[in-house]
């Protein structure tokens, strides 16, 4: 294998810098952009370009997008950022004033073939066409195979019905953000799913825009989360 694939998976290679959101977090914290910063000021000792990389740049806090601002207007000889952020969610626009764009779109089979090279297994004998069909970039196919790995979940033959109820009982959403985008993710597919069988198209689309406004409501006022995926399960999943 490649020393520097191998390093960056490690964690250890000298001149590349990763940032995510911590397990369980809501937002990227300062104190990793602190931190990150910290790292850019030591000396490069073998004098090569520099790559920070930050994921899900829509997780950054206020504090942290200003802290960040500061060094990505004047950034260091051989410094290099790359900003990752998924397409539907907003950006500051100072952020992105300060960017080179580029827009990636994968096709279907690139989606399951870079799956496949990650993962190293076929994604078609891990989760059932339904999800695989849904979700249209590596990362989020891979991180749902490693939630279900981690959480011992058969998402080849379990139904979407029954992984809504599993991931509401077991209230995880709670503490990780993951799970709560995960299982709100989910709860579209599952309109989509009944839009697409119902005569009834009309009441779907309700229904759906009326949980959306509930689920919006809820992160502004930051009311109870619990209630309402109950809600959810007694009403649609009729458990």
């Amino acid at each position: 294998e490649n020393k520097s694939f191998k390093l960056i998976q490690n964690g250890t290679h000298p001149n590349f810098y990763l940032i995510d959101i911590f397990e369980g977090k809501k937002k990227i914290d300062i104190e990793q952009i602190r931190a990150m910063i910290a790292h850019t000021n030591k000396s490069n000792f073998n004098d090569k370009p520099r790559f920070i990389l930050i994921d899900n740049i829509e997780n950054l806090n206020k504090n942290s997008i200003n802290a960040l601002l500061k060094i990505v207007e004047e950034p260091k000889k051989n410094l290099f950022f790359i900003l990752i952020h998924n397409n539907q969610t907003k950006i500051l626009p100072t952020l992105i004033s300060r960017c080179l764009t580029f827009n990636i779109n994968l096709n279907f089979n690139e989606v399951v073939s870079i799956s496949n090279k990650i993962t190293k297994k076929n994604i078609f004998e891990i989760l059932n066409e339904n999800l695989i069909n849904h979700y249209s970039s590596p990362g989020q196919i891979v991180r749902l195979i490693n939630y279900s790995n981690e959480k011992k979940i058969d998402l080849k033959n379990l139904s979407l019905e029954n992984l809504l109820i599993n991931l509401i009982d077991n209230n995880s959403y709670k503490k990780n953000t993951y799970v709560k985008e995960l299982l709100i993710d989910l709860i579209q597919l599952f309109f989509l799913n009944k839009y697409k069988l119902s005569h009834n198209k009309k009441n779907y689309i309700n229904l759906y825009h009326d949980f959306m406004l509930k689920i919006y409501n809820t992160n502004k006022f930051n009311l109870d989360e619990e209630s309402l995926f109950l809600e959810f399960k007694t009403k649609l999943l009729n458990v």
